[in-house]
């Protein structure tokens, strides 16, 4: 199993995140970055520490984060089944 499929099985979903930034040599420009991770709503702990690293260590200073989450997959998409299909 994937470790992607396994923190869908644990309720992460996909969250997208559109992150627009100051240019540290030139402030008055907008930087625009995309960043994509599994995550849990509504607290978002990963989406959380990855701002708080940008803030801490990285020097364009963060002027505003659109986001979006779906989960991919719920507790009704998903079953355990046992078989087998024999071809010739």
């Amino acid at each position: 199993m994937t470790h992607e499929l396994e923190l869908q099985l644990k309720g992460y979903g996909l969250t997208t995140a559109q992150i627009l930034y100051r240019m540290p040599d030139h402030p008055s420009f907008l930087q625009t970055y995309i960043w994509q991770h599994y995550d849990i709503a509504p607290d978002f702990p990963e989406m959380k520490s990855f701002l708080k690293f940008w803030q801490e260590t990285l020097e364009g200073p963060l002027h505003s984060v659109r986001y979006v989450h779906r989960k991919l997959i719920s507790a009704s998409d998903w079953r355990a089944l046992k078989g087998e299909f024999i071809i010739n």
